[in-house]
């Protein structure tokens, strides 16, 4: 019997599964970042992504 190594932590370069959700990896991955970077509340980080013509509601991001 082969013995295989299984890794429990992705790699940095594996992609982040969004598998059902609405927009795209790359916006949801920037309004999280953006809310947890900085000070934010979730309205103002629905204001600045309305800012870059990306039209969410707060509570998307917030799930």
């Amino acid at each position: 019997m082969k013995k295989v190594a299984v890794s429990i932590m992705p790699s940095a370069d594996a992609p982040i599964p969004f598998k059902g959700y609405r927009f795209p990896p790359d916006i949801i991955s920037y309004a999280v970042w953006l809310y947890y970077r900085f000070p934010l509340r979730l309205r103002m980080v629905e204001e600045m992504l309305a800012a870059r013509a990306i039209d969410l509601t707060y509570e998307t991001v917030r799930c």
